[in-house]
């Protein structure tokens, strides 16, 4: 029986993750899957939008969502109807997104995935879980710099691990539970 997602399949030879980077193994291509495509180029970019059950599987990275407009360069002759894709420029993602990679995964309203900044930014109800170190944060919006190794937000709540005890005796008197503070906008 044929699945109703595999409505549309597309093949972009270029890596989500951004510029390549020496391995054992060529990464894998970057497979996007979903009900509709609407594709167009001009000379310098091809512009995708993908609807309904997006799925991208691509270099250690799952998104879905149920919107997702691609922008990529454009390369090759000016006169084909779709251009030879090189690099990413942008992902824009909307709608229920859910991104995993590697042990992390977030959960948004809208994220934009600018690989050539190596930049993702999350908002609309951002939700980053990191089960690596057993880390929950929120915020809005949510920005992840990868090649700075960075994580920037406003409004942010993050739920680490226990820390563990510092010597208190387990006979004192239990500490009061400090203040929940909750954002404003």
């Amino acid at each position: 029986m044929k699945n109703p997602r595999l409505g549309v399949t597309f093949v972009f030879m270029a890596s989500l993750a951004g510029p390549a980077v020496v391995r054992s193994a060529e990464p894998p291509n970057t497979v996007i899957i979903s009900q509709s495509l609407d594709m167009h180029s001009t000379d310098t970019e091809t512009i995708s939008v993908f609807t309904g059950n997006v799925l991208v599987t691509g270099n250690n990275l799952r998104i879905t969502c149920d919107r997702l407009d691609v922008v990529s360069t454009r390369l090759g002759d000016k006169t084909d109807i779709i251009g030879r894709q090189e690099n990413f420029k942008s992902l824009i993602a909307t709608g229920h997104v859910h991104m995993v990679q590697l042990d992390r995964e977030a959960s948004c309203g809208r994220a934009e995935v600018l690989p050539r900044e190596e930049k993702v930014t999350l908002t609309e109800n951002p939700v980053v879980i990191d089960h690596g170190n057993n880390t929950v944060a929120t915020g809005e919006p949510i920005i992840l710099l990868h090649g700075d190794g960075r994580v920037l937000g406003t409004n942010v709540r993050i739920t680490f691990a226990p820390i563990k005890n510092l010597g208190l005796s387990k006979n004192a008197p239990p500490t009061p539970e400090a203040p929940v503070i909750v954002p404003t906008k």
